[in-house]
């Protein structure tokens, strides 16, 4: 039987708030999620919060029913608060009717299996975390098999990566590695890296992919470092038509990703 807590000044109230902050997330390993879509999304990829939140008479609401009565199932706890409360977890306005709070996702890079699928994106020195849950949207869309965040990325558990990824966070692998370990991993094995690039870079059109491709994105203002580019196997570029010089980092890798996909799957 849920409980309620209804007083800003709640312990657990403090504490879950306190994980809009990366430190306290890093320190607890536990990360927020809201949203009724979200939280369904990671419920049906099997994944349960350790504490469900939900607004008090939405559980009569079918898949916030299913998500209290599976939470409790699992050994979480379900609670029962208002819009103030949540809002104040959230950090929205206008929350949604159920936070969650979960463990930590593993993001070790050696756990991959790259045989698993022909596309994987890659992203390096990724700062807004809106662009890195569009980006997992992306990595979900085409089914890719993960996504691999090299060098110091924006937190993939921030509230706003969560939000941006509309619940690929649990539906795609991510793992995280410096540049260096990223190398040694992918020259191990089968796999053709990818650049998004300018310099020495052909037509996007132009390359013969061949799966495994590892899509490298770079950072949204400076693009790939030279000698991360001088490592790619290709580097493609994507045509600016009009006055812009680039496009937006999540954009352009969704471009490419239907791009190589288009040439290494056969048509269905």
């Amino acid at each position: 039987m849920p409980r309620e807590i209804t007083a800003f000044s709640n312990p657990l109230v403090k504490r879950v708030r306190s994980l809009r902050d990366k430190k306290h997330r890093r320190d607890e390993g536990l990360f927020l999620a809201e949203g009724l879509r979200i939280l369904t999304e990671a419920r049906e990829a099997g994944h349960l919060p350790e504490y469900l939140f939900f607004a008090k008479g939405h559980e009569t609401h079918a898949l916030a029913a299913a998500l209290v009565a599976e939470t409790e199932a699992a050994g979480g706890e379900a609670i029962a608060t208002d819009a103030d409360i949540l809002s104040k977890l959230s950090g929205k306005d206008n929350p949604g009717a159920v936070v969650g709070v979960y463990r930590e996702l593993p993001t070790d890079l050696a756990r991959l299996d790259r045989t698993s699928a022909p596309l994987w994106l890659v992203a390096e020195r990724l700062r807004d975390p809106g662009n890195l849950g569009t980006i997992l949207r992306t990595a979900d869309a085409v089914g890719a098999g993960g996504l691999i965040l090299v060098d110091e990325c924006v937190d993939p558990f921030s509230v706003e990566a969560v939000r941006a990824s509309m619940g690929a966070l649990f539906t795609i692998p991510i793992a995280r590695a410096p540049w260096d370990e990223f190398q040694g991993w992918l020259r191990s094995g089968p796999g053709q890296l990818v650049g998004l690039a300018l310099e020495g870079a052909v037509d996007y059109r132009a390359p013969a992919f061949a799966a495994p491709v590892f899509l490298l994105t770079g950072n949204e203002a400076q693009g790939l470092p030279p000698a991360y580019a001088e490592a790619c196997d290709i580097r493609v570029k994507i045509p600016m038509l009009g006055k812009a010089d680039s496009l937006n980092a999540a954009v352009a890798t969704a471009v490419m990703a239907y791009t190589v996909l288009d040439r290494i799957r056969p048509l269905a």
